[in-house]
């Protein structure tokens, strides 16, 4: 069968944050309080790179931004935050390498723990249907509740949501001929080391020690 390519999406197929800087636009329309907002912001993100986040906290956070607004004005936002801040950070060798994985015949998808709310848009600018990334739980009315709905694609909860996104295809890991991961960040070493070729991709210097030491392949997408 034809190999399984996995890509993390914040600092791997793209050189900045996405969730990160959504708090920043956030900011940038007036729906929080600038210096309340900018400093949790900050302290979540921190948590993030140092692996000690709390996710559960994190999406209460996050979505308490937004999820109160009329349901067209989070769309409005989203197509705005898109235009205005993601689309200068799609280039070029990020959508070559997709297309190299597409084109081989490759199952392809984006395995992010950044909520859908922010990246499905991104996934579909990239061009990949596939996406794995924190559902959002929903009231009978389609808003998001500010929690988190299953099982996290953060930390080891992308190796089980990757498990069940196969299951639900009815494949199963073994069933490929190779699968290959992208990641920039040490959160993801569990699906790092659970495929055939881990790819340290723009890695953080705590990825980039521990590739090298296990020689696994490293690849700098971005300047």
């Amino acid at each position: 069968m034809t190999r399984l390519a996995l890509f993390d999406l914040d600092g791997t197929l793209i050189p900045g944050d996405s969730d990160h800087a959504f708090g920043e636009f956030m900011v940038q329309l007036g729906w929080v309080d600038a210096e309340a907002h900018r400093r949790a912001n900050d302290a979540f993100y921190a948590q993030y790179q140092a692996g000690t986040l709390d996710i559960d906290a994190y999406i209460a956070f996050t979505t308490g931004a937004w999820r109160q607004r009329p349901l067209a004005e989070q769309a409005a936002a989203s197509r705005r935050f898109i235009t205005e801040v993601m689309q200068p950070q799609l280039l070029p060798p990020a959508f070559d390498l997709l297309r190299q994985h597409q084109q081989a015949g490759d199952l392809v998808a984006i395995v992010t723990a950044t909520n859908e709310f922010i990246t499905r848009p991104i996934a579909d600018a990239l061009g990949v249907p596939h996406l794995l990334a924190v559902r959002l739980l929903r009231d009978a009315e389609g808003r998001a509740t500010g929690r988190i709905d299953g099982v996290p694609s953060f930390r080891e909860g992308k190796i089980a949501r990757v498990h069940q996104w196969l299951a639900g295809l009815g494949h199963q890991l073994s069933d490929f001929s190779a699968s290959v991961f992208y990641s920039d960040s040490t959160n993801d070493l569990p699906l790092l080391e659970l495929v055939s070729e881990p790819v340290a991709t723009n890695p953080s210097p705590a990825l980039e020690a521990i590739a090298l030491q296990r020689g696994w392949r490293i690849l700098r997408l971005f300047p």
